[in-house]
């Protein structure tokens, strides 16, 4: 479903579309209302940017056990120290 914000309300924010989408998409993670995966894709930015930007606000990002068992896994297959 396309969102159709009016230009006027854009204009007021001072933001381009870009950066409006970006806050948008960090204002709904932090508030748990999408997850990484969505905001992410909803913020059009690749996954270390988006990583970037959350921790420059200091907006924890996800990371579970699970996570950390694919890690540990890989580096074990790509012979990665730890």
């Amino acid at each position: 479903m396309p969102i159709i914000i009016a230009d006027d309300i854009i204009e007021q924010t001072s933001l381009s579309e870009e950066q409006l989408r970006i806050e948008m998409a960090i204002m709904l993670y932090e508030a748990r209302l999408l997850n990484f995966g969505k905001a992410r894709e909803f913020s059009m930015l690749d996954i270390l940017s988006f990583l970037e930007l959350l921790g420059q606000r200091k907006i924890e990002a996800p990371y579970s056990d699970e996570d950390f068992e694919n890690d540990l896994r890989l580096s074990k297959e790509i012979h990665l120290p730890l």
